[in-house]
C-alpha cells in the first residue's frame, strides 16, 4: 500500500472561535440558551455548527437543514432519527462530503473539511470515510471480491495497485470473511441476498481502514432477522475494532441500540438519551 497521507490544513484557530459553537452531550448538563460549549476535538472525531442546506424545487427554495449542530464521539455509535424528509439523509451526506452545506462548517479530527478543494476532498472520503447505503450500490458486473477491491483500487491507482496487490487483496479476503461472506466471494450482487450484498456494501467500506463508518439505512431494505443481523455486525465493528459509526435510520429500536441519539426536528436537531445498548452488548 502506498503511504501518501492526506494532509488537512485547518482553516481558522478553533480556540478563536469557540463561541460560536453549541456541541450537546448526552452527559453535558442542559446548557443555558445563551451558552455556548466549546467543541471537544479529543473526544468528537466529527462534529458540525450552523450547518443549512436549501434545494431548489422549480423556482422555489426549500430548506432542509436550519443551522443544525452536530458531534459524533470517538469510538461510538450515534444514531439520527427524523421523520420522512427530515434531513437525516442531506446531514450524513454533508459529513461525508458528497456534498457541500450552503453556511455552517465540517470539521474532523479538529481541522475542517467541508471547504476543502474537491481533489482533496475526494481523497480525504477515500482515506478516512467509509460509507454504506440502503440500497447497497454494489457494481453488478464485479464478484464480491472485486466490489471489495474497487476503493483500493481507486486509491492507490493502477499502477501502484498492481504492485501491492497481495496484501491489498489479503485485506479485502480479511474484511469478506469478517463479515461472513468467505463462501461468496466469487459471486456477483444478482446471485446474493439483500443482506449479503449489505455485508459486501460494509466490507467495502472498511477496505481502505476508514476512521468512521457512515450508514445510511443500512437496515432499512431488509427484513427484520436479517437487519438485525447487520445491526449486530456493525456493532461488532465499534466493540472490536473501535469503529466510530454514524448511522441514519428510521427505526427506533435500532437508534435505541446506540451510545446517542440525533434527532432532527424542523430543520435543527437534539440530542436524545438512549439505553446504551451498543456500549454494552456483548452480542456478537
Amino acid at each position: 500500500m502506498s503511504n501518501s497521507t492526506t494532509t488537512i490544513k485547518p482553516h481558522f484557530d478553533l480556540a478563536k472561535r469557540a463561541a460560536s459553537y453549541r456541541v450537546v452531550h448526552p452527559e453535558d448538563p442542559a446548557p443555558a440558551p445563551t451558552l455556548r460549549v466549546h467543541p471537544d476535538s479529543a473526544r468528537d472525531l466529527i462534529f458540525a455548527c450552523g450547518l443549512t442546506k436549501s434545494y431548489r424545487r422549480h423556482k422555489t427554495s426549500v430548506p432542509v437543514l436550519k443551522g443544525v449542530d452536530f458531534a459524533a464521539e470517538r469510538g461510538k455509535i450515534t444514531a439520527i432519527i427524523g421523520q420522512s424528509g427530515s434531513g437525516k439523509s442531506t446531514l450524513l451526506h454533508l459529513l461525508g462530503t458528497l456534498d457541500r452545506p450552503d453556511s455552517g462548517e465540517i470539521h474532523f479530527a479538529g481541522q475542517r473539511i467541508d471547504s476543502l478543494p474537491v481533489r482533496q476532498r475526494d481523497r480525504f472520503r477515500n482515506e478516512q470515510l467509509g460509507m454504506i447505503f440502503q440500497f447497497y450500490h454494489l457494481l453488478p458486473e464485479l464478484t464480491v471480491l472485486e466490489n471489495v477491491l474497487a476503493p483500493a483500487m481507486i486509491s492507490k491507482g493502477v499502477f501502484s495497485y498492481w504492485r501491492n496487490s497481495r496484501p491489498i487483496q489479503a485485506s479485502a479476503k480479511k474484511w469478506i470473511d469478517l463479515v461472513g461472506l468467505g463462501h461468496r466471494m466469487n459471486h456477483r450482487p444478482c446471485e446474493l441476498s439483500g443482506g449479503e450484498m449489505q455485508r459486501t456494501a460494509i466490507a467495502r467500506a472498511l477496505i481502505n481502514d476508514p476512521s468512521i463508518l457512515l450508514a445510511d439505512e443500512p437496515t432499512g431494505n431488509l427484513d427484520q432477522e436479517t437487519g438485525a443481523s447487520i445491526l449486530r455486525l456493525l456493532q461488532s465493528l465499534n466493540r472490536d475494532h473501535g469503529l466510530t459509526i454514524v448511522m441514519v435510520t428510521h427505526d427506533e429500536s435500532v437508534a435505541q441500540s446506540c451510545d446517542s441519539i440525533v434527532r432532527l426536528t424542523g430543520g435543527k436537531v437534539e440530542r436524545l438519551p438512549t439505553l446504551g445498548i451498543a456500549a454494552n452488548s456483548g452480542t456478537n
